[in-house]
């Protein structure tokens, strides 16, 4: 099976037509997340992961996770693609894709969820495998309750 090719995704539901603010499809996030994964650095743990992103002026920009020997300096690929756009003068990202080669789909760890939240707020997050199957959900669903900038005093 060819991962960069849409025509292994084609089970994934558009957001677009759920939200209607979209340029791109589930399909080329998940692609463009797949294509990113395979440069991840994960020496250590061998759980390579891509993600892909789509700002709000519609482009799409990804990243890979990233391991470091002291494990507590180790990246993951939702934050890397996040920092990219930001370090790129982007602020506020539309949808988000998260590729593992796992058999149950991974969705974001803990600190992920907190950055997407504040960088997206209530996105659809899909989450894939490398065998096609997929699930997009809300990050409400992922992260209820979250704190951001309304808790801070201004």
């Amino acid at each position: 099976m060819q991962y960069g090719t849409r025509k292994a995704w084609q089970g994934i539901t558009d957001t677009r037509k759920l939200t209607g603010q979209m340029k791109h499809t589930d399909n080329e996030l998940v692609d463009a997340a797949t294509a990113i994964r395979e440069n991840a650095y994960a020496p250590f743990s061998n759980f390579c992961v891509g993600a892909a992103l789509e700002t709000d002026d519609g482009e799409i920009i990804s990243g890979c996770n990233v391991e470091s020997a002291s494990y507590g300096l180790t990246v993951c690929a939702e934050r890397v693609a996040i920092w990219k756009a930001i370090s790129q003068g982007k602020r506020k990202i539309k949808h988000i894709a998260v590729v593992a080669d796992t058999e149950e789909l991974t969705p974001p760890c803990g600190v992920c969820r907190q950055i997407i939240w504040e960088f997206g707020g209530d996105i659809p997050v899909i989450m894939a495998n490398l065998n096609g199957k997929s699930e997009t959900v809300q990050m409400s669903e992922l992260l209820p309750r979250a704190f951001d900038t309304k808790f801070l005093k201004k």
